[in-house]
């Protein structure tokens, strides 16, 4: 299929996927040294570079792209949602983090497949869009591609972005890429947006057509196992525990200061980084401010005397958020603390956990408003701020336990997010034989 554009949007095509092309080696070499801390990113490399050795047993695979862990957990609920509206699909999941391909590995079912997705450059993209033939391509939340895009359309692939979202921050950045950024929001067959707000940046950015339709991660289903587990680890604490949930770099030592002004505080402080590889680093924190530490790591299901002794405990481990949650009084919610555009707190309402969130959420503008509307969150001005005002909550029962179900019910309330996307996506695609 011939792709029509203009001339300064070939050149700025041309210019990205070159200049790709002299970074690649650079590429490769970052993901053999994540590998030394994470091994899976050693793992399968010909694949991002478009190398597949297997061959697919059919074509008309339903393609997802969910590039970390998070987009594979709201992907979850969509490919859920997919199967139970087209019983019998195959599915093509790909990633671009090891924590999404590790998480990834739970929602494939026989005839299904799972990869890399490929570096962004025309080789790449061309090999891994013929040898997998998918009938149509979702991205989850942010993830367009300016070579993918073009080569999609060039190949016929329907392109659709799912639980699509664009914060006026992103907008504003992307506004100075129009040539590259346009063209490939141009080529989406559909957007389905979580927000009005997100539905009105993406059509200002050339999204052709785009509706509303919800958070998928308000769909996401949280482990009964796991939720049982963290309230028996807060019987066995005795005191209260404040969360520090998915934490950014530079919150834990803003965290770690607050928390030293605090003379004989009781209360456990419970760390979880967002990324696994900063688990040491973070340890090493908890070293020097003088405090004693346990690790998740460190037991196999249920903390030991000792362990329930420490003043800090740092999770480290991967997929057990509701765990923390379920464990904790309070969550002082991560990357809102330092100008990062903050974690998605869905999660948090979903366990009944209330939440304490920090000045930046603009990557999660309408779900922070929504939760402090709906009394599941309460807004703060900095860490200090946050620290004394999860920890008065902490003293408060009453006030915590209102704040937990309202929790809850702001999450109930805004489900529905996963069966509307998979009847749009299905809808794009021919009536299976």
């Amino acid at each position: 299929m011939t792709v029509t554009e203009t001339l300064s949007e070939r050149l700025s095509r041309w210019a990205y996927a070159g200049l790709l092309r002299l970074l690649t080696p650079i590429y490769l070499l970052r993901l053999w040294r994540r590998g030394a801390a994470e091994p899976l990113y050693r793992q399968w490399l010909a694949q991002r570079l478009g190398f597949y050795g297997l061959t697919p047993k059919s074509s008309g695979l339903v393609w997802v792209h969910a590039v970390s862990l998070g987009e594979t957990r709201a992907a979850a609920a969509l490919i859920a949602a997919l199967r139970e509206q087209r019983p019998g699909m195959r599915l093509l999941l790909t990633h671009s983090t090891a924590t999404g391909r590790a998480a990834g590995e739970a929602l494939l079912q026989t005839g299904d497949a799972q990869v890399w997705l490929p570096y962004d450059t025309p080789g790449a993209v061309r090999r891994f869009l013929r040898h997998w033939r998918p009938a149509v391509g979702v991205l989850m939340e942010t993830e367009i591609w300016p070579t993918l895009q073009f080569e999609a359309a060039r190949q016929s692939i329907t392109m659709v972005l799912a639980n699509a979202r664009l914060s006026a921050r992103s907008q504003r950045r992307g506004e100075r890429f129009k040539a590259l950024l346009h063209p490939a929001a141009r080529r989406l067959k559909l957007a389905l947006a979580q927000t009005e707000a997100d539905a009105a940046r993406l059509r200002a950015s050339a999204a052709p057509l785009v509706l509303v339709q919800g958070n998928l991660k308000f769909d996401m289903q949280m482990d009964p196992a796991l939720l049982a587990q963290g309230r028996r680890w807060r019987e066995a604490i005795g005191r209260p525990v404040l969360l520090a949930a998915v934490t950014r770099e530079g919150e834990e030592a803003m965290l770690l200061q607050a928390w030293g002004k605090l003379s004989g505080q009781q209360a456990l402080l419970l760390i979880v980084p967002r990324h696994p590889q900063r688990f040491d680093e973070v340890a090493a924190l908890v070293d020097k401010a003088g405090l004693s530490l346990a690790r998740r790591s460190g037991w196999a299901d249920e903390p030991s005397p000792q362990d329930l002794q420490a003043q800090v405990w740092l999770g480290d481990s991967m997929r057990e958020m509701p765990l923390y949650y379920a464990a904790a009084d309070v969550a002082l919610l991560g990357g809102s603390f330092a100008p990062l555009g903050g974690q998605n707190l869905i999660e948090a309402a979903a366990c009944a956990c209330p939440v304490v969130m920090g000045p930046h959420t603009f990557n999660f503008a309408d779900a922070a408003e929504l939760a402090q509307s709906a009394g599941a969150a309460l807004r703060v001005a900095d860490m200090a701020q946050g620290l004394e005002q999860a920890l008065e909550l902490c003293r408060e029962p009453a006030l915590c336990q209102a704040m937990a179900a309202a929790a809850l019910g702001f999450a109930e309330q805004h489900r529905g997010a996963a069966a509307r996307m998979a009847a749009q996506i299905l809808a794009l695609l021919p009536a299976p034989k």
